[in-house]
């Protein structure tokens, strides 16, 4: 709104990143926000960040986000197949979406919602935020290349947005007066045995850090969770550690006195927006505005 200063589409925006199982310590992270009041109008995500961000943009609470991963194993969402693009398909992803989301379409969604992903024929990050493609877009966005096939939409090949754009705050930067980037991609450590899964974790966790250097200096508020490293990205079953690491970090980060002057920056946008509604309503009800306290500062 032009009466908040520059003439941004949105006031506070989250861009959640990529980094596979380790993306539950997103769920952490917005309780933490939650706790602080904190309402996203917008919400961009990469791969992990986009499974978590889509779910919240739904509706969800991150418990109850939590609860539709607890006790479930990677197989149930993928199928292994004939490796020639991928040693994997993301069917059960697809159909674990399908089955779990409310909305259809992205304009379904309660938050507006960007999923990065990679367009692989030409090499460059691609976001999707209307239509009819919302489940196709997430699982875009975490198709691994390699490891998984990738996500073909209207005949294109799509694959991770952390190939190029692991933490997309640049996605949204121009669109929002601040945003909260929250990183869950930290360098891993190599693994004591290389195999080929191994392998191509680390290869994939170095390339992705790389590209997160510049969309860190883009953040208002940067959350990183630390002491995860050693996670695997396709496991499951550190869920509740992750969380709470996400949480402890968020919690720490959001304390600091620069954090928490943007934290009531927001509460005062919220309340702004909130006595202009009541006075819209009061003039289209016929009622006239006497009293300069229900004239909004501008």
């Amino acid at each position: 709104m032009a009466i908040f200063g520059k003439n941004y589409d949105y006031f506070l925006g989250y861009a959640l990143g990529g980094g596979g199982a380790k993306g539950f310590a997103h769920l952490g992270t917005l309780k933490v926000l939650d706790k602080c009041g904190l309402k996203p109008d917008v919400i961009a995500g990469t791969s992990a960040g986009a499974m978590a961000g889509v779910f919240y943009a739904d509706g969800f609470h991150p418990d109850e986000i939590a609860e539709l991963f607890r006790k479930r194993e990677l197989k149930e969402f993928v199928e292994l197949t004939l490796p020639k693009s991928g040693f994997l398909k993301n069917t059960g992803l697809h159909s674990f979406l399908k089955k779990n989301l409310r909305a259809r379409r992205f304009e379904d969604l309660q938050i507006p919602f960007y999923a990065v992903a990679t367009d692989w024929n030409r090499a460059s990050t691609v976001t999707f935020s209307h239509g009819d493609d919302l489940v196709d877009a997430v699982v875009a966005s975490c198709s691994v290349p390699i490891i998984f096939y990738p996500q073909y939409i209207q005949g294109i090949p799509y694959v991770d947005g952390g190939l190029l754009k692991n933490l997309p705050v640049s996605v949204i930067r121009k669109k929002c007066k601040y945003v909260i980037g929250v990183n869950v991609s930290v360098i891993m450590p190599p693994a004591d045995k290389y195999t080929i899964r191994t392998m191509l974790e680390r290869t994939f966790n170095l390339m992705s850090n790389s590209n997160t250097l510049l969309d860190k200096s883009y953040c208002d508020i940067l959350i990183e969770t630390k002491g995860i490293e050693k996670y695997s990205m396709f496991n499951l079953h550190n869920l509740e550690t992750i969380m709470e690491a996400g949480q402890h970090y968020a919690a720490i980060r959001m304390s600091e006195k620069e954090s928490w002057q943007i934290v009531r920056k927001c509460h005062r946008h919220y309340e702004l927006t909130e006595k202009i509604r009541r006075n819209i309503q009061r003039l289209k009800q016929g009622k006239v505005l006497t009293s300069p306290k229900e004239i909004p500062e501008i």
